[in-house]
C-alpha cells in the first residue's frame, strides 16, 4: 500500500516571503531584503548630488552661513562640512557611517559613501549603503576679494615718527615679523615719515596697534567714518583709522632734557645721550654713566628733541684718553651702567689735523677707546643749538663734545657680514642712497648691541663664507650661535597663498 507524501513543511525558524515566497528569516514586514526595498527607498528625499564651494587663492570651503575653514582633502573637517550640507535630510533616518570614496584630486569631485538605517514597515529595520556627489564650485572669498581689490580695506594704522632717521622703522619692521603681525595685512604702503597698514577688519588693526603700544613708546588716537547704513537691518559700515606717533627719538640722538624731568631723573645731566630705543627710551649721560629710561607716557608729559641732524655727526680722532675710577655719585643720584666705563678724553677733529686744536670731554665709552682710535660724535662747541632747554643752560655744563661710538670701516664690516634680515612686503620707492646708509647704520647697530640683537631674528647668509667672530679692528659681529637657518619653503608644499 502507497502512502502520498506530504508537501515538506518550512524549514523550523523561517518563513516564506509575502511576495516572493522564498525562506526568509522571521521579520515584522513578512519580505525579503529584495522585495523591501523594491517597495521601500529610505534614501528617499537625501539628495544625490550637492554642490560646495571653494576658494582657489586661500584653498577654503563655504561652511554656511558666511564662515570659511580650512579643510585638507579627505580629512575630518571636511567630511563634516559635507554631512553638514545634507543634515536636514539625514534626520529621517540613522547615520551608521560615512566615509570619502576616492577620485582624483582635479576633477572637481567629492563622493561620499553613506550607511543609514531606517525603520520601516511594521517596524522592520532596513540598512541602505548609497554614495552622495559633491560639486566643487569655485568661490572667491570676501577675504580674497579684499586682498585683489587692494584699495578695499576696512581699517588702516598710520605709523609716524616725526624724525629724519628711520632706525626705529626698521627696528620696528623686524618685531612685525619675528610676530608675523603682518600676516592679516591687505597692503603695507611707505611714505616719507612712516608706514601706512591696511586691514580689511578692525580687529586686526587694534591688534598691531596694542602690539606698537607695548614695543615702542608711542601714543595713538582713532577715529571712524561712516561709509554706509542699512536702515532695514541696522547694519553700519565704518572705515577706521588709527594714527600712531613714535617718539621723534632715535638711538645715537643727543637730547636735552628739562630740567623738572632732569631733577626727577636722579639729577642727572640735561645733555644725554640715546642708547637705545626698545618699550622705552634709554639714556646715559657721558658725564657721570647714570641712566635712565624714559616711557612714552612720561614723554609726553616732558617732551624734548633731538639736538643734531645725523648727518651732523663728525668724525674725530683720540689723541690722549684715561680712566676715571670710582667716581663719587652725588646725593639722589639714580643707577649707573655697568656696560660703560667713564673716561675722559683729547679728541681732534679729522678735518682739523692741520691745526693743533683740540677738544677736551667726558665719555662712556671709555671701554672702547684707546689713543689713535676714530670716534663720532657731535661737537657742540662750534654749533648753534636751537633748543629752548639748551639755550637756557649755564655754558659752563655743555660739554664742547659729545661722542656716539666708535667708527670702524664701513666697507670691510659689510664685505664680512655674514647674516642677513627679512623683510616685509611693502609698496615702496627705490632706495636712495641715504635710506641704504640709514639701513647700515641699523645693521651696525645689531652687531654692537646684544639687547636689541635679542629681538630680532636674524639669518645666516650663505653667500658669505664664515669666518671668526671678530676681525682684525676688532669691529664686534655676531656670533653664529645667534643666527638662524634661512628656511624656503615653496608655494607649491604648502598649497596657502602667502603674502
Amino acid at each position: 500500500m502507497e502512502y502520498m507524501k506530504e508537501p515538506a513543511a518550512p524549514s523550523q525558524g523561517n518563513i516564506l516571503c509575502c511576495q516572493c515566497g522564498i525562506p526568509i528569516p522571521p521579520n515584522p514586514a513578512n519580505m525579503c531584503v529584495a522585495c523591501l526595498r523594491t517597495r521601500v527607498d529610505i534614501t528617499e528625499g537625501i539628495p544625490k548630488q550637492v554642490t560646495v564651494h571653494f576658494c582657489k587663492q586661500c584653498e577654503r570651503y563655504l561652511q554656511p552661513p558666511g564662515s570659511w575653514v580650512q579643510c585638507a582633502l579627505e580629512s575630518r573637517e571636511l567630511l563634516s562640512l559635507c554631512l553638514k550640507k545634507i543634515k536636514a535630510s539625514l534626520s529621517k533616518v540613522r547615520l551608521i557611517e560615512a566615509g570619502f570614496v576616492w577620485t582624483e584630486p582635479h576633477s572637481k569631485r567629492l563622493k561620499v559613501k553613506l550607511t543609514v538605517q531606517k525603520e520601516v514597515m511594521n517596524g522592520a529595520i532596513l540598512q541602505q549603503v548609497f554614495v552622495v556627489e559633491y560639486l566643487v564650485h569655485y568661490q572667491m572669498c570676501d577675504d580674497c576679494h579684499r586682498v585683489e581689490a587692494k584699495d578695499f580695506w576696512k581699517a588702516v594704522i598710520q605709523v609716524r615718527q616725526k624724525t629724519v632717521h628711520k632706525k626705529t622703522f626698521f627696528y620696528l619692521e623686524q618685531l612685525i615679523l619675528k610676530h608675523g603681525l603682518h600676516q592679516n595685512t591687505l597692503r603695507i604702503k611707505e611714505i616719507h615719515d612712516g608706514l601706512d597698514f591696511y586691514y580689511a577688519s578692525k580687529q586686526h588693526a587694534q591688534k598691531l596697534v596694542d602690539f606698537l603700544q607695548s614695543t615702542v613708546p608711542s601714543r595713538s588716537k582713532s577715529s571712524q567714518r561712516l561709509i554706509s547704513h542699512d536702515i532695514h537691518s541696522n547694519v553700519y559700515n565704518y572705515k577706521s583709522t588709527f594714527s600712531v606717533e613714535i617718539v621723534p627719538i632715535c638711538k645715537d640722538s643727543v637730547v636735552c632734557l628739562s630740567p623738572k624731568l632732569a631733577q626727577s631723573l636722579g639729577n642727572m645731566s640735561q645733555i644725554c645721550v640715546c642708547i637705545r630705543v626698545t618699550s622705552t627710551i634709554h639714556l646715559i649721560d657721558p658725564n657721570t654713566l647714570q641712566i635712565a629710561d624714559i616711557d612714552g607716557n612720561t614723554y609726553w608729559r616732558h617732551p624734548f628733541n633731538s639736538l643734531f641732524h645725523p648727518k651732523q655727526m663728525e668724525e674725530f680722532i683720540v689723541m690722549d684718553v684715561s680712566r676715571v675710577q670710582n667716581r663719587k655719585q652725588n646725593a639722589g643720584a639714580g643707577m649707573r651702567s655697568n656696560k660703560h666705563s667713564l673716561a675722559e678724553a683729547w679728541v681732534q677733529k679729522t678735518s682739523e689735523m692741520n691745526t693743533d686744536h683740540q677738544y677736551f670731554c667726558r665719555t662712556h665709552l671709555g671701554h672702547l677707546l684707546n689713543p689713535g682710535d676714530l670716534v663720532l660724535g657731535f661737537d657742540l662747541a662750534n654749533c648753534n643749538l636751537n633748543d629752548e632747554f639748551a639755550n637756557k643752560m649755564n655754558p659752563h655744563n655743555v660739554p664742547e663734545v659729545v661722542l656716539i661710538k666708535k667708527s670702524y670701516d664701513r666697507t670691510k664690516r659689510q664685505r664680512r657680514r655674514n647674516w642677513k634680515l627679512k623683510e616685509m612686503a611693502r609698496d615702496k620707492e627705490d632706495m636712495d642712497t641715504d635710506d641704504e646708509r640709514q639701513y647700515q647704520d641699523f645693521l651696525e647697530d645689531l652687531e654692537e648691541d646684544e639687547t636689541i640683537r635679542k629681538n630680532v631674528n636674524i639669518y645666516k647668509d650663505t653667500k658669505i663664507p664664515v669666518e671668526s667672530d671678530t676681525d682684525d679692528e676688532g669691529a664686534p659681529r655676531i656670533s653664529l650661535a645667534e643666527m638662524l637657518e634661512d628656511l624656503h619653503i615653496s608655494h607649491d608644499a604648502t598649497g596657502l597663498w602667502g603674502g
